[in-house]
C-alpha cells in the first residue's frame, strides 16, 4: 500500500504541518526526510498551538509513529529539548523513531555557518545560523558523524579529532575565532547517547516492513520546492532536496513504494532569506498579506517576504515533483482584496516566459505578467467544502488550478 510524499510547492512555510495533521489518523507512519531544524511547522489542534522544527508533525498524532529519517540532520540538544517541551505539555514521544544513518550536528558546524555568513557580507545566503549547511558538507565529504556512531565512543573520538584538525584551523587563522576541545565535544555528544538509545533504529527497514502489511505511510518534506539544493533558487537554497526524489533517499523508501505526491501551496507566495522572487511586493499589499498572515518564520521569527500568487513556479513544482495533488493554504488571507493579481508569466528582457527560466541571471531579471480576479469582502474561515466559498473565491481557486497544471 502506498507511500505518500507531502511537500511544499513554493519557497517553504506553506502549511505543511496542517496537512499532516489533517491526514495524521489515516496513516499509521509519518516520516521527516531531509532538512533540520533550520525550518519548522506550526500546528494548531484545538486552542493548543505547537511548533516543531525537527520532530515530524505525526508527534501530536496518537495513532501515528513519527520518524526521523537517513536524509534528516539532527542537532541532539535542539531535539532532546523538542522532546521535553511536547512531553511537559502531556504529549507522548516514546513511539519516536530516528534513524541510525541520520548525521549530527556538532557545535563546530553551528560555529562554523555563523562566522562564515557574516564573512560573506552582502553576498550573504540567509541561513539560520544552525549548522545545517556545514553538516551536510561534511556528509557529503564522508567526515560527518552518524546517530550509529554514538554507541562506538572510540570511533566517535577519531570522527571528532578527524573533523576538528582542519576545523580549528580555519576557525583560528580564518575567522580569527577560537578552536573547539576534542574531549569537550565528546563528552558532549556521549552524554546524548543513552538519552537517545531508545528511539534509535533501522528505519528504512521498519517502514517497508510497515508497506508491506499495508500501512500506509506519509514522508513529510521541511522548506520547499524552490528551495532544493539541486531544483530551487541556487544558490539561495537548503542544502538538501526537500522534493520527491529526496523523500525516497532520505528515508530508504523506494520510488515505486510512492503512490501519490501532495504540493502544499499558499494562495499567495512568501519567502525566506535572500535570493529572487519575481511576485514579492514592497508596498502596503505586501504588508498587509504579512500582518493578516503571519508571515513570520516558525524557527527564527523572520518576517517573511510576501508576494502575489506565482503560477509559473507552481508548474515547476508539478513537474519536479510529479504532483498528483495540490494542496490550498492560506485563501482566507486574500478577504478584503477589490482585485487579486495572479502571476500568470514572465517578461524577461522583452520576452514572455511561461516556464520558469533555467537560468538564474534570466530568473533575476523576470517580471510578472499579471491577470487580474475579482476578490471577494465575504468571510470565509467556516467553509468547509468549495461550494461553501463565495462565487470570487470559488472562481479564484479554480483560476489557480487551470494555471498551476492540477490534475
Amino acid at each position: 500500500m502506498p507511500a505518500i510524499v507531502l511537500l511544499g510547492a513554493q519557497w517553504g512555510d506553506e502549511g505543511k504541518g496542517k496537512a499532516t495533521d489533517l491526514l495524521g489518523d489515516k496513516v499509521k507512519y509519518v516520516v521527516r526526510y531531509q532538512g533540520g531544524n533550520n525550518a519548522g511547522h506550526t500546528v494548531v489542534i484545538g486552542d493548543q498551538k505547537y511548533a516543531l522544527h525537527l520532530l515530524p508533525s505525526g508527534i501530536l498524532t496518537p495513532s501515528c509513529i513519527p520518524v526521523i529519517g537517513n536524509g534528516v540532520v539532527i542537532d541532539p540538544a535542539v531535539l532532546l529539548e523538542e522532546i521535553r517541551g511536547l512531553n511537559d505539555r502531556g504529549v507522548d514521544t516514546s513511539q519516536l523513531k530516528i534513524s541510525t544513518n541520520a548525521h549530527l550536528i556538532t557545535p563546530y558546524h553551528r560555529t562554523i555557518d555563523k562566522v562564515s555568513e557574516r564573512f560573506l557580507g552582502k553576498a550573504k545566503i540567509g541561513t539560520t545560523g544552525r549548522g545545517i549547511g556545514p553538516a551536510y558538507a561534511d556528509k557529503i565529504n564522508r567526515i560527518g558523524i552518524r546517530v550509529q556512531d554514538l554507541f562506538d565512543p572510540s570511533i566517535l573520538r577519531q570522527k571528532i579529532e578527524g573533523a576538528l584538525r582542519d576545523k580549528n584551523q580555519v576557525l583560528i587563522k580564518v575567522f580569527n575565532r577560537k578552536g573547539l576541545e576534542v574531549d569537550e565535544v565528546l563528552r558532549e555528544y556521549l552524554d546524548y547517547a543513552e538519552i537517545l538509545r531508545p528511539y534509535v533504529a533501522d528505519t528504512s527497514l521498519l517502514l517497508n516492513k510497515a508497506l508491506e502489511k499495508g500501512e500506509n505511510v506519509l514522508l513529510e518534506g521541511s522548506q520547499g520546492t524552490l528551495l532544493d539544493v539541486d531544483h530551487g533558487t541556487y544558490p539561495f537554497v537548503t542544502s538538501s532536496n526537500p522534493t520527491a526524489g529526496g523523500a525516497s533517499t532520505g528515508s530508504g523508501i523506494g520510488p515505486t513504494r510512492i503512490s501519490r505526491v501532495i504540493g502544499i501551496v499558499k494562495a499567495y507566495t512568501t519567502r525566506v532569506g535572500s535570493g529572487p522572487f519575481p511576485t514579492e511586493l514592497f508596498d502596503e499589499d505586501g504588508e498587509k498579506l504579512r500582518s493578516i498572515g503571519g508571515e513570520f518564520g516558525t524557527t527564527t521569527g523572520r518576517s517573511r517576504r510576501c508576494g502575489w500568487y506565482d503560477a509559473p513556479i507552481a508548474r515547476y513544482a508539478v513537474r519536479i515533483n510529479g504532483l498528483t495533488d495540490f494542496f490550498l493554504t492560506k485563501l482566507d488571507v486574500l478577504t478584503g482584496w477589490e482585485k487579486i493579481p495572479v502571476c500568470v508569466a514572465y517578461d524577461v528582457d522583452g520576452t514572455r516566459v511561461e516556464e520558469l527560466p533555467a537560468s538564474q541571471s534570466d530568473f533575476h531579471h523576470a517580471q510578472p505578467i499579471y491577470e487580474y480576479l475579482p476578490g471577494w469582502s465575504e468571510p470565509i474561515s467556516q467553509a468547509r467544502e468549495l461550494k461553501d466559498l463565495p462565487a470570487n473565491a470559488r472562481a479564484y481557486v479554480k483560476f489557480l488550478e487551470e494555471v498551476s497544471g492540477a490534475q
